[in-house]
């Protein structure tokens, strides 16, 4: 029986955060092209200097929130465990999700891997049963290979069982 009350035991790697971080610059930067276009395209318009300031002003924020803040409240609250039966997924910014996956309800389990986490040597998991796809992000690429070698392996015991 699953004790509720104890969190997953694995956390995301250091590196997952950095890479959280760099898509939070990638989208900041994006912003700010956006916001700087929409300044350049409406200055003939006389609008009021404090409305660039506030636009500008979010861009800020959102930059800060994208880049800082989020990322350290996923990494805080992102956990996972494979156990023998299940597997458990902690997630989540400001409501805290957990899932369990039964084994014997895995179909197939995938790694992924873009080209900034081939960079940090980070890759993606994807748990897959008949109802949804479940994700552990940001694992070393050696040990993600390990675990969906294990989940598999995992997952032919269970079906065997039944």
């Amino acid at each position: 029986m699953i004790d509720l009350r104890n969190v997953p035991i694995y956390q995301i790697p250091r590196k997952g955060l950095t890479v959280w971080r760099l898509y939070g610059v990638i989208g900041s930067v994006i912003t700010l092209f956006v916001a700087t276009g929409v300044f350049l395209s409406t200055q003939w318009q006389n609008w009021p200097n404090y409305i660039y300031y506030i636009v500008f002003g979010v861009v800020f924020l959102e930059a800060i929130a994208t880049i800082w803040l989020i990322p350290n409240i996923r990494w805080n609250h992102w956990r996972y465990e494979v156990r023998e039966h299940e597997i458990e997924i902690q997630s989540g910014l400001f409501v805290v999700k957990r899932t369990l996956i039964p084994m014997i309800r895995v179909q197939h389990v995938d790694t992924a891997q873009g080209p900034l986490l081939k960079k940090y040597n980070l890759s993606n998991i994807s748990i897959s049963t008949a109802a949804t796809t479940h994700t552990i992000p940001m694992l070393i690429s050696e040990d993600a290979d390990l675990l969906r070698a294990r989940i598999s392996e995992l997952a032919r015991v269970a079906e065997d069982d039944v």
